[in-house]
């Protein structure tokens, strides 16, 4: 559903949450590949220690729930390169969170980078990419937005709307000539993850999950999801009744 791509050392790839976890597995899996690549998160000194001096690297810290600080950020990386090619959006943050102890202020801050974050990068490189007519967008969005789950009370909504965004934006950009990768990772070994007290099924390691985008993107698959059989069984699941589907996921996780 989007191009294949066979030669990274064409692409010119922007990626946003690389200071660790899936981010900075994918940045440095890019790199070995040829590609030039943009790191960019808060934490500056973390992106310096991925990119590790290479030559074909770019470092621009930003704060994604600041549309002027994205602005600026894209703004170093065109001077540097004149465009970008391929923006990856990895950045996300997670807090368990159930009806009983729904904290307000902990639910806007979620949203604000995993839903609003997202749309401030929009904002600043969809004109360029439509104005060249080639490139691609790739968010990274999770299992958990396909249906809800136990202690997702608010980061499964913020997912699943990022789902929908990425179907969205296929509609519109594909016929432009502009790729989009709808990335939904299961359970990865990262910070985000390190608190869960609960089972995580099919555990992955970061660079795997690396692997997985970039096997993927190359591929040109538009729903790149991962590991498959974490991913499809929640799909299947999803389809069926409510009754069957909730009763199944409270007998399965015990929460």
């Amino acid at each position: 559903m989007n191009p294949v791509i066979s030669n990274w050392a064409e692409q010119r790839v922007w990626i946003i949450g690389a200071s660790s976890g899936i981010g900075a597995e994918t940045a440095k899996l890019l790199l070995q590949r040829g590609a030039r690549v943009a790191l960019s998160a808060r934490r500056v000194d973390l992106l310096q220690a991925v990119a590790n001096f290479h030559p074909r690297s770019v470092v621009a810290g930003l704060d994604l729930t600041d549309p002027a600080s994205v602005q600026a950020a894209y703004a170093q990386i065109a001077m540097e390169w004149q465009g970008v090619d391929m923006v990856l959006i990895v950045a996300g943050s997670y807090n368990e969170m159930r009806a009983d102890n729904f904290d307000l202020a902990i639910a806007r801050n979620m949203l604000e980078l995993n839903l609003h974050g997202p749309l401030n990068c929009l904002d600043v490189v969809l004109p360029g990419l439509l104005a060249q007519g080639h490139g691609s967008i790739g968010i990274v969005s999770s299992v958990a937005g396909y249906s809800g789950l136990p202690k997702a009370l608010i980061y499964g909504p913020s997912k699943a709307a990022l789902i929908n965004l990425c179907e969205s934006l296929y509609l519109d950009l594909r016929p432009r000539g502009i790729g989009v990768y709808m990335i939904n990772p299961g359970f990865v070994a990262t910070a985000l993850t390190a608190g869960n007290d609960f089972p995580m099924p099919a555990l992955m390691k970061a660079p795997d999950a690396a692997r997985e985008i970039v096997r993927g993107m190359e591929r040109g698959e538009f729903h790149i999801h991962f590991p498959k059989r974490l991913s499809n069984v929640l799909r299947v699941l999803r389809m069926l009744p409510y009754r069957l589907y909730f009763w199944i996921i409270h007998k399965g996780t015990g929460l």
